[in-house]
């Protein structure tokens, strides 16, 4: 299917006009071809293509590649993710890395190892790197005390150069925050706050156990705006046990009002052979395929009424917003933490799981707080896996991150920085997109593949045609569905 590059650009724009209508008109029959398991692209290769290979010595090897100024972009400013895996209970929906306790002297322990953590990293680099973001996850980074905290952000500002204007951003659990709390965040330095709401509704709340008020939530949203926040996001999910489309059209409404800069609307996976806390969730209660399509379609014509701009697969954000500003100026950019105003950089992880990208590599820490306290006590860098990309997949990447953050694949700038001929070298994926544009996702120009509105909502079912481990096996049952 070739279509002129001025009529692709016109029927995309008619399109993307209304992208509310678009989400409405996804039929069942199109879920059942497209709607499969796949990866968020947060990077490319994905996380779960590390090999246990790469360790500590290929960590430090890269390192001092940077050091030395010879990885790509080597003196590009850096970003830190700093893994605070502690929380007070369980969310039963939770995937991610954590130990659940309300035994807070557990943190000191953790610290001390994060850092020596630090400590090995300034060993390995030397002069002071400049830092542009730093975002501390979890887990619920507020477990930690306000002095914990506070202690924590001046050995990062001892041991890196933090620039003016750098973004730094904290993701807080509201059932552990104050006002007092808040100011003291803003105080160490944290401009830009991010708060899991996933739900108001409290049948929905008690079902995947956390329950805070719309009140509450309101509240500390309204004291961060106060006290200067530079960026406010909130974190939902659809898909969770006792949702209704109708239910969710209320939670829409009511962060709406309480209107964050950006909002991360996440589809619940449901993987309880995965994640234990998930086993406590009744899958009779998990609304069905059609009721997560129209909450889906009802959260974007919520938000696009309210004022936010649909950024792509998971974000919405006010239209003055950074990250609104680079969709409409192609700039977006996708790293761990999802889309992303920040250029491709160098990324350390600090902490237990945390993931890192340095150069053409990849690492990942130990999962368990043992494994990641014996190398420490070691003097050895936590890392246990990770990857060293070939050309082919740094090639594949600049390919399914121009699908996943511009919508847009011009093959002549990637095949000047790579030096392919783009038709050739993807003959076979090129021929598989035809299924997607004999649907109206993508439209295939002589030298271009452009995603049209529709096919937004399928963006990573298309970028998935040019994943090589993803052709090669077709084990997917570790990765939640595109809706």
């Amino acid at each position: 299917m070739l279509t002129s590059p001025a009529a692709a650009s016109a029927a995309s724009s008619d399109a993307a006009a209304r992208p509310d209508s678009v989400a409405a008109s996804l039929s069942p029959e199109m879920l059942r071809r497209f709607d499969v398991p796949g990866p968020r692209y947060t990077s490319y290769p994905t996380a779960d293509r590390f090999v246990e290979a790469f360790g500590a010595a290929d960590y430090l090897c890269a390192l001092r590649q940077r050091a030395e100024g010879a990885t790509v972009g080597g003196t590009s400013p850096l970003s830190l993710y700093v893994h605070i895996p502690f929380c007070e209970s369980v969310c039963y929906y939770c995937a991610c890395n954590k130990v659940i306790t309300r035994h807070h002297s557990r943190a000191a322990e953790y610290l001390r190892a994060l850092h020596a953590e630090i400590d090995l990293h300034v060993k390995a680099l030397g002069t002071p790197q400049a830092v542009t973001q730093v975002h501390l996850g979890g887990g619920s980074p507020t477990f930690l005390s306000d002095e914990e905290l506070a202690e924590l952000m001046q050995r990062l500002g001892a041991a890196f150069r933090i620039v003016p204007g750098a973004e730094v951003s904290i993701e807080v659990d509201p059932r552990t925050v104050s006002a007092e709390r808040l100011a003291a965040l803003r105080a160490m330095g944290f401009n830009r706050i991010s708060f899991g709401i996933q739900d108001f509704d409290p049948e929905v709340q008690k079902a995947v156990h956390r329950v805070q008020s719309f009140e509450s939530v309101r509240d500390l949203i309204l004291d961060a705006r106060r006290l200067g926040f530079e960026s406010i996001n909130a974190d939902l999910i659809y898909g969770l046990p006792r949702q209704t489309p109708a239910s969710f059209a209320r939670t829409v409404s009511q962060v709406s009002e309480l209107r964050p800069d950006r909002i991360a609307l996440y589809a619940y996976a449901h993987l309880p052979q995965r994640f234990k806390p998930q086993r406590r969730i009744d899958p009779a209660d998990l609304p069905p395929p059609e009721h997560r399509v129209a909450m889906l379609s009802g959260a974007i014509a919520g938000f696009l009424g309210h004022g936010y701009a649909y950024i792509g697969m998971d974000h919405f954000a006010l239209a003055g917003d950074a990250l609104a500003a680079a969709k409409r100026q192609g700039r977006l950019h996708r790293n761990f933490q999802g889309y992303s105003t920040q250029p491709d950089c160098d990324l350390i992880g600090l902490g237990v799981s945390a993931i890192g990208r340095m150069g053409a590599t990849y690492s990942q820490n130990a999962k368990t707080l043992p494994e990641y306290y014996d190398a420490i006590a070691q003097g050895q860098f936590p890392v246990v896996r990770g990857l060293a990309l070939t050309r082919d997949d740094l090639l594949r990447r600049a390919v399914i991150m121009a699908i996943m953050c511009q919508g847009r694949l011009e093959f002549e700038s990637v095949e000047l920085a790579y030096l392919v001929n783009l038709r050739e070298y993807f003959r076979t994926e090129l021929a598989e997109l035809q299924r997607f544009a004999d649907e109206g996702l993508v439209v295939v120009e002589p030298d271009a593949v452009q995603v049209t509105a529709q096919g937004w909502f399928f963006v990573r079912a298309i970028a998935m045609v040019f994943d090589r481990h993803l052709r090669a096996d077709q084990v997917r049952e570790r990765f939640s569905r595109i809706i």
